[in-house]
């Protein structure tokens, strides 16, 4: 059976795969590496106040991965040709709430972590792409191998690399999102799907409905 994407995310964002101390926007590969060590690191360090305050992991997430989230470009990607029927006012508070939502869903799938590892494929010359996929392989003892791939593109206003969307086993975390969001748009409109990301938002981090099956 496949991993939930939530799992997949967890697994991915809590494995340390490598031992750079500063991320390097202007290269994505070593961005990665950064990105996932630092998270992991101070999830390690901050273990006993994640069990008695599991709210802490949405911290880590601000601090340690955001910064490298294009969540502008995610948010209105999800949206796809339904944003043409959105209000332009309403997009500010769409694209805010929707940053928080990816937070509170990665909170979430960090404590599906349990050491698996994660390989990355070589590092390689990206010249002048703009928009680039890194594939990488989950190696769980016991279990299938899960193939990954995260979407990077530069921010236009600061010129960095910056993760867009996570591929597990060919799905798309912003696809899935569109499928689920695109029918709640047609027919009850934007507010509809900012209220239910609220109310997602809202929702305490609670570890043990994150426990590995």
């Amino acid at each position: 059976m496949k991993a939930p994407i939530r799992q997949v995310l967890g697994i991915i964002v809590g494995v340390c795969l490598s031992h750079s101390v500063f991320a390097s926007p202007s290269d994505p590969y070593q961005l990665l590496q950064t990105v996932a060590d630092k998270t992991f690191s101070q999830i390690k360090a901050e273990q006993i106040k994640i069990k008695q305050n599991p709210e802490i992991l949405r911290d880590i997430i601000k601090q340690q991965m955001m910064p490298y989230v294009f969540y502008q470009y995610s948010a209105l990607k999800v949206l796809s040709k339904n944003l043409r029927s959105v209000p332009k006012e309403k997009v500010p508070e769409y694209t805010e709430v929707f940053r928080e939502y990816l937070v509170t869903s990665l909170a979430v799938a960090l404590s599906y972590y349990t050491s698996q590892e994660v390989l990355l494929e070589p590092a390689r010359n990206v010249g002048g792409d703009k928009d680039i996929s890194i594939k990488a392989l989950i190696k769980d003892p016991g279990a299938p191998d899960i193939h990954l791939a995260f979407r990077l593109r530069i921010d236009p206003e600061s010129d960095d690399w910056k993760v867009y969307d996570i591929v597990a086993e060919g799905i798309s975390l912003l696809s899935s999102k569109e499928t689920e969001f695109a029918p709640v748009l047609r027919t009850d409109g934007i507010q509809a799907v900012i209220d239910s990301m609220k109310k997602t938002n809202s929702a305490p981090i609670k570890l043990e409905t994150a426990a590995k099956k």
